[in-house]
């Protein structure tokens, strides 16, 4: 991880955070609060993203790295230092 942003509070409440990959693309990842709790990252942690990937100029963005709560697709997860956070 290389960079924390703050919360996004406008509509659901998401948490932040900018990874690098293998090169030099950036991933934005933006993992909903509402649905799943905080994942403890810090600056220069190894994670490991499921999710719904959106490109954009910028590398692109992971989000959906969380259960569904209705239960009907398949859900995303967060996993850090042997947690997974879905």
């Amino acid at each position: 991880m290389i960079r924390l942003i703050a919360d996004d509070n406008d509509g659901d409440w998401h948490q932040r955070f900018v990874l690098q990959l293998p090169g030099r693309q950036t991933l934005l990842v933006a993992h909903n609060l509402d649905v799943s709790e905080r994942v403890p990252v810090g600056m220069g942690d190894r994670v490991s993203v499921r999710g719904l990937y959106e490109w954009n100029d910028r590398g692109g963005l992971v989000h959906w790295t969380h259960r569904d709560p209705l239960g009907d697709e398949d859900g995303g997860w967060i996993s850090h230092r042997r947690k997974t956070y879905c």
